[in-house]
Order: C-alpha cells, then sequence, then structure tokens
C-alpha cells in the first residue's frame, strides 16, 4: 500500500500505446484498497515542444476525457492539471539549485532529443532550457506529493534516481528527510506497444492509433498498418505480423487462439485480419469512446472534475512547499 504517482504529457491525444502501457495500469493500480493515488496531466512538461496555446488545451481536454473515459475515480483519486497547481514550478526552482550540472548533461532523454534534433536537420543549439531542465520538474512533480512509487517504463528509470539524488542533496543539505525518496515500479511483463510500423508507438514518430477516432477514421489507419507480401492463399507468420501482435492485446485467449489458426492455414488475407483488429477495438472500447465523447462535448462537466482535484492537489503541494520553505530560510 502506497502513495503512486503518474502523469501523461499534454503533447497530443492520448494514443493506445498510452492507453495500455499507463493509462489503464495507473487506474488499476487506484483501485487497489490502500493504495492513494494521485494522476495528473503535465501539461506544463508539453511547452518544451508545443507552444501554440489553443492546442495545448485541446490535448489537456482530450487527456482528461480519456481518464475519465476509462473509469478513474475521481473521489478515491487526485486527479489534476499541473499548471494549475504552482507549487510544482517552486520547487522545481528550488530544485534546480541542488542539481548538478553533469547529471542534467547525462540524463539518456535529453541526449535522444538532441540527437533527433540532428537527426531532422537541426542542431543542438535549436534545443531549449526546459527540455534541459526536464528532469528536474519531473523531480519537482514527484517530491511535491511525497510519492513513494512511480510507475514507469524501463526508458524512464534514469529519471527517477536523478529524483531520488536531487531529493537526497536536499534533505542532506537541510539535515532532516524533508523530501521523500520514491521507488520507480517498473512492470517487467509489459511489453513495449508496437506502432502501425512495428516501432513503438508514439506520437513522435506518427505511427500510433488513436481509438476515439470516428469510425471511418480509425479504419483508414488500422488498414495503414505494415504487413509483408505473403500471398494470400499461403500461410503465414503470426509472430512476425504487427496485426496480429496488436489484436492479441485485446483479444481473449480463444479469439487469439482462433486468428492464430487463420494466419497459419493459409487463404487468410492481411486485409481480413486488420478489419478483424478494427472490430475489435469498437467491440472492446465502445463504451470507453461514448465517455470520451461525452466529456469532450461537455467541457463544464470536465472542468468540474478537474478543479475538484485540483484543489486536492493544492493542499498537499502546500504542506511541502512550506516545509521546503522553512528550512531553505524562505519563512
Amino acid at each position: 500500500m502506497a502513495r503512486i504517482l503518474t502523469g501523461i504529457q499534454s503533447s497530443g491525444r492520448p494514443h493506445l500505446g498510452n492507453i495500455l502501457g499507463a493509462i489503464k495500469p495507473a487506474i488499476d493500480l487506484s483501485k487497489i484498497p490502500g493504495n492513494d493515488s494521485f494522476l495528473f496531466i503535465a501539461d506544463l512538461h508539453s511547452l518544451t515542444s508545443l507552444r501554440d496555446g489553443d492546442t495545448r488545451k485541446e490535448y489537456v481536454r482530450a487527456i482528461a476525457s480519456t481518464w475519465l473515459a476509462f473509469g478513474i475515480d475521481t473521489e478515491r483519486t487526485t486527479f489534476w492539471r499541473q499548471s494549475r497547481v504552482p507549487e510544482h514550478t517552486e520547487l522545481a526552482w528550488y530544485l534546480n539549485c541542488f542539481t548538478p550540472m553533469p547529471m542534467l548533461e547525462n540524463a539518456t532523454s535529453y541526449k535522444d532529443k538532441v540527437a533527433k534534433l540532428t537527426a531532422d536537420g537541426g542542431s543542438a543549439n535549436t534545443s531549449n532550457a526546459g527540455l534541459f531542465t526536464y528532469p528536474v520538474l519531473q523531480a519537482a512533480d514527484i517530491l511535491l506529493y511525497d510519492a513513494e512509487l512511480i510507475p514507469v517504463g524501463k526508458d524512464q528509470r534514469q529519471h527517477i534516481e536523478m529524483t531520488r539524488d536531487i531529493a537526497g542533496a536536499v534533505n542532506r543539505s537541510v539535515g532532516e528527510d524533508i523530501l521523500v525518496l520514491p521507488e520507480a515500479r517498473i512492470d517487467e511483463r509489459l511489453m513495449v506497444i508496437p506502432g502501425i510500423d512495428g516501432a513503438k508507438m508514439s506520437k513522435s514518430y506518427n505511427n500510433y492509433i488513436d481509438i476515439f477516432l470516428p469510425e471511418n477514421e480509425l479504419y483508414k489507419v488500422v488498414k495503414k498498418i505494415k504487413s509483408d507480401s505473403t500471398p494470400l492463399e499461403a500461410p503465414k507468420n503470426p509472430a512476425t505480423d504487427i496485426t496480429f501482435q496488436l489484436y492479441s492485446l485485446l483479444a481473449s485467449e480463444e479469439q487469439i487462439a482462433q486468428m492464430r489458426s487463420n494466419y497459419e492455414g493459409g487463404n487468410y488475407g492481411y486485409g481480413t485480419a486488420k478489419k478483424a483488429f478494427y472490430e475489435l477495438l469498437l467491440e472492446r472500447f465502445g463504451s470507453e469512446r461514448e465517455r470520451f465523447n461525452y466529456y469532450m462535448t461537455n467541457n463544464d462537466a470536465l472542468e468540474a472534475e478537474l478543479q475538484a482535484g485540483e484543489e486536492k492537489a493544492r493542499a498537499v503541494a502546500r504542506q511541502t512547499i512550506q516545509r521546503v520553505r522553512q528550512k531553505l530560510g524562505f519563512i
């Protein structure tokens, strides 16, 4: 039983990879008796790459609607927008002053993003200070709420270690454990969700599946899933096919066995498999699609949920900031 914190950045609409890899697992954890879950929308983080305010607001609404569509219990869970709690940025400044430059320079995520900039024809000089100090704001997000467990993918393990190092530096400086050192919770069973091209599903790669698209648009995306040139009549290897991999993430054991038999038996085309996957998406997420559309078209209901959570988040954040201010001599 622990205090758990998860954040989703508002750099785009949530896709199937976000839902299966982060949103559903976080909601499942929040339902375990005794767990105290803090789930937030990291809209401040999105400013490192997204500058248009109207687009950001739309993405925030889509992310909030997704959490609500998948059954987050806002009575038991604290659910809020990061930007509506100013203590995030205040604590980030304090933490910046305890963070060694080499730690940030060695951040794998920063190196990867700079590498992508240069690969796309830019240069390291086009990166920004927000991108460089991103791990510090992330540390503030965690430490502000005395979070104990942080569910993350393997690629985020380093950021949790950095958070622990920064918090430890503060605690040693003031001679008291005023910040809780969090632990990463990495579920080794979670596979990387493949995108329609076989690489990890990501908005950055534009290979994602948005399950909330209108039906005809969703089907167009599914039909773009990459497949090989095996003839219709020939047997096919389900283990190497992207459509089968995606289908297997959502289907029952019986459905998976039948689909595998279809592949291995021949006279079963990839187009037919894609149609079956599309129909499975509509079947599995029918009620979630309805709830998503409800919140996206009822902004008052959406705002009521977020604002209630923001009040709860601010109450906890203020207590942490008071401890830090007092020990650093600001009050």
